[in-house]
């Protein structure tokens, strides 16, 4: 699944745009159907993935069409190409039947509505996945991708550091009071340990989670951004992060904290479900805790989310439709399990993910931040505030400047 900024940069959509373009002074070819030797409808199937899971997504399209005598899928494997590979193919009317997806936004006008597809299978087919999953899946109130996989974002923390400090681990409904005593008391400057680490760039996509737990939010739904990246609640969460820097509490990384985890020198830091394997392959005891909570607020997290869509152009709908159902079925789920966090509750409950002590907290992430919005579903040219909140971000958080967030926040708005 994507989860940086780079999924809004600048040239991705001068090339969509580019692409498309061109696309109304030619035609393409593929617009045949295509039918294989054996009479089957050939379905072409997009995917970022590489290396271990590529090969994995192989072997599940291998078995589906192994078991299908009417459809056969051909395996796409863009790599990082892919936003240039999709692009262009939307473009020239050749976009894959099937694709992943994840930048509804900016894809949305090549993407077949999915709406009649989910209400044909019925009430009990949509309930299985989780809701908030849902939001993160549609825009213009049009549902355009089947949820695949998530993560949620946790708190990382080094159980050695704390038990060497006497401390108990943080638990659920703690507060970001409770996280910066914590921290202090971790801590220790003649063994450079820092309490807590996070981005010095944080992905806008990702910060505006933290705003959100304390009732604010980038825009509202009209997405305006005066007086509301700047209110007095989201100047509040800018403060606090900026103070642990000015206390010496926390510092800054290009990456999450992981890195600095794994070397030893961090206590705490946020992320999603990517760190699990590093930390673990790197043998560090270490434990994930939900999000603290502001006072009088609530945590909440950024979901980042991958999906499947299927082609507006397409010439395949029903077998498209039927392939992606098979992806995002249980089987499938249970295949990609060691990959991505599986999105089907009934699955969660066979497997007893719910009970396993790391990959609950997730899901409990998961079920408290239904309903949220992301800026960058709301507004129509969210490269261009991403660009300019990422800049304010580096003023109010390079240890070198440390500018005040209320003056850069309302010159942001201008």
């Amino acid at each position: 699944m994507k989860g940086s900024t780079s999924r809004f940069k600048v040239i991705l959509l001068f090339v969509l745009t580019a692409v498309l373009v061109l696309a109304g002074c030619s035609s393409s070819a593929s617009k045949e159907e295509k039918k294989d030797k054996d009479g089957k409808e050939t379905i072409r199937f997009a995917t970022w993935d590489n290396e271990d899971t590529l090969n994995l997504q192989q072997k599940m399209v291998d078995d589906f069409n192994a078991q299908n005598d009417k459809i056969k899928v051909v395996l796409e494997g863009y790599g990082a190409d892919y936003d240039t590979k999709i692009a262009a193919g939307m473009g020239a009317k050749d976009a894959p039947d099937v694709m992943y997806m994840w930048n509804y936004p900016l894809y949305k006008d090549a993407l077949e509505p999915l709406d009649s597809y989910i209400e044909n299978e019925g009430e009990e087919y949509k309930n299985n996945f989780y809701d908030a999953l849902w939001n993160y899946n549609k825009t213009d109130d049009k549902m355009l991708g089947l949820p695949v996989g998530y993560t949620t974002h946790v708190v990382y923390y080094n159980k050695a550091l704390f038990d060497e400090k006497g401390l108990e681990y943080p638990q659920a409904g703690w507060t970001w009071n409770d996280l910066q005593e914590a921290a202090k008391k971790l801590t220790d400057k003649s063994k450079k340990i820092t309490g807590f680490a996070f981005s010095g760039q944080p992905d806008p996509y990702d910060f505006e989670m933290y705003l959100w737990s304390n009732g604010a939010s980038f825009v509202d739904k009209d997405g305006n951004l005066d007086g509301n990246v700047n209110s007095a609640k989201s100047i509040e969460v800018f403060n606090m992060f900026q103070g642990m820097l000015k206390d010496g509490i926390a510092i800054t990384t290009e990456g999450s904290g992981s890195t600095e985890m794994k070397s030893g020198n961090v206590a705490m830091f946020v992320n999603g479900a990517w760190s699990l394997g590093s930390l673990t392959e790197a043998g560090i005891d270490y434990g994930v805790v939900e999000l603290p909570k502001f006072e009088n607020g609530q945590n909440v997290s950024i979901v980042s989310s991958s999906g499947i869509s299927m082609s507006k152009d397409s010439k395949h709908k029903e077998a498209a439709f039927e392939f992606m159902q098979y992806w995002t079925g249980e089987e499938a789920n249970k295949a990609r399990i060691e990959f991505e966090l599986p999105v089907l509750k009934s699955l969660v409950e066979s497997e007893q993910l719910t009970q396993d002590p790391v990959k609950s907290v997730f899901y409990s992430m998961l079920e408290k931040s239904d309903g949220y919005t992301p800026t960058s579903y709301i507004v129509e040219d969210w490269t261009t505030v991403a660009d300019d909140l990422s800049l304010v971000f580096e003023q109010i958080f390079n240890p070198s400047t440390l500018m005040d967030p209320k003056k850069v926040l309302n010159e942001v708005v201008k």
